[in-house]
């Protein structure tokens, strides 16, 4: 025999049912949504915007907490082989901020990977990011990405924009480099870099994200200069900066970032102290 239901009981069926149907429904809704809107919704804050990621490291640099900036990418940022036994930019950089900006807590964590994609990075974020509980992340892809297209132009915007959403979720600050131009001729298998560094502009925009044109500066260096001299200066092989090449990658990062000081050698002055 079926009990009777009241109309109280009836109304609040009705309001249950309704409650898991839109909440269904706006499950099924974030599925649709690409990983930076998705992480939007997630957190609720603000999207954050290039201007304010500048402000945000400014008042790291001149802040009393303990920092820790993560670099990742391929054998640029790794430093591998090519800096003839000299630094790379992110130990350039580890000794404008922990000695000359005197931030001797702060730590620099380079998690570079000769070979990689931004494939790898997006499939292994924990352990090449989110472990160091980072304040802020830089990121340099796009040289093994273009060879053979390995990555399609699609995919790599779609995973470098995956990899700023889950910056940004750690409450991090991303910054994102254009690779240095490279010698097309000796490299063909990487003669579409051109247009991986046109997405890696495309996705800094879109998501107003801090960006480091090396690719524009050289090639300003290259108009001016010559193509020849500057390959001749600053690459150690068809691919790779030298020395030179890093402290020039260097040098950019720190005027995007306002700490370049001429006065400094990692900008440029001289190391040397005099007689001893």
């Amino acid at each position: 025999m079926a009990v009777p239901v009241s109309g109280r009981m009836k109304e609040l069926h009705y309001r249950a049912r309704r409650f898991f149907l839109l909440r269904a429904l706006a499950c099924a809704f974030a599925g649709l949504l690409p990983a930076r809107a998705t992480a939007h919704v997630r957190t609720g804050r603000k999207a954050a915007s290039a201007e304010e990621d500048l402000k945000k490291v400014a008042a790291l640099l001149n802040g009393k907490t303990r920092d820790a900036w993560v670099f990742t990418g391929d054998s640029i940022t790794q430093g591998a082989k090519h800096t003839h036994g000299h630094r790379s930019y992110p130990e350039i950089f580890a000794e404008r901020l922990r000695w000359e900006l005197a931030r001797v807590g702060d730590i620099v964590v380079n998690t570079g990977m000769s070979g990689h994609t931004t494939r790898h990075i997006m499939n292994d974020m924990d352990w090449r990011v989110g472990q160091f509980r980072p304040q802020v992340v830089s990121v340099m892809l796009g040289t093994n990405d273009c060879a053979r297209n390995q990555v399609t132009l699609a995919d790599f915007e779609a995973n470098l924009t995956s990899i700023v959403a889950q910056i940004r979720a750690m409450n991090a600050v991303p910054i994102l480099h254009t690779p240095n131009p490279i010698i097309a001729e000796k490299a063909p298998e990487r003669v579409s870099l051109p247009e991986y560094v046109a997405v890696i502009r495309k996705v800094a925009g879109r998501e107003n994200v801090i960006l480091v044109d090396h690719y524009a500066e050289w090639s300003a260096a290259m108009a001016s200069r010559s193509a020849e001299v500057v390959h001749r200066e600053w690459l150690n092989d068809p691919l790779h900066p030298n020395q030179t090449g890093h402290r020039q990658l260097a040098a950019a990062l720190f005027k995007t970032l306002n700490i370049f000081d001429p006065a400094q050698p990692t900008c440029g002055a001289a190391y040397y102290e005099g007689a001893h």
